[in-house]
Order: C-alpha cells, then sequence, then structure tokens
C-alpha cells in the first residue's frame, strides 16, 4: 500500500510503482469512483486493448426448470 498526499490544489501524485504495475502513460484518462468510503481510480483503455479479455470465460449459466 502506498501513501499519497493532496495538494492545495487536490491533486496526487500516483506513485511510480502502482504507474508501472499499471501501465499508465502521462495524459491517460482515469474513471474516479467513491465506492464503499473510498475513492478508486479506474483506467481507461483503448477499445482495441480490449480485444479479447474475455477469451475462455465460462459462459455456461445455470437456468431454472422452467426457463430451459
Amino acid at each position: 500500500m502506498e501513501t499519497v498526499t493532496i495538494s492545495p490544489k487536490f491533486q496526487v501524485v500516483i506513485p511510480k510503482k502502482i504507474r508501472e504495475a499499471m501501465d499508465l502513460v502521462p495524459g491517460q484518462k482515469v474513471h474516479a469512483v467513491v465506492y464503499e468510503g473510498r475513492i478508486e481510480l479506474i483506467p481507461l483503455r483503448p477499445l482495441k486493448e480490449m480485444r479479447g479479455f474475455l477469451t475462455g470465460i465460462d459462459t455456461v449459466v445455470e437456468r431454472e426448470d422452467d426457463r430451459e
């Protein structure tokens, strides 16, 4: 866990270790979300980069007997 300081302009610097682990680049946009009392930053990725990220996911869904 990393600790950051909020500047007088309400800015924070994402620590280098986290930037590298998440492959963040200058100018990249992130969603800022309030979730259960915390702030989460979710990187926006180009749609082309998302291609195939669900490969191998199990799509079988158990259904009720009257729904077959």
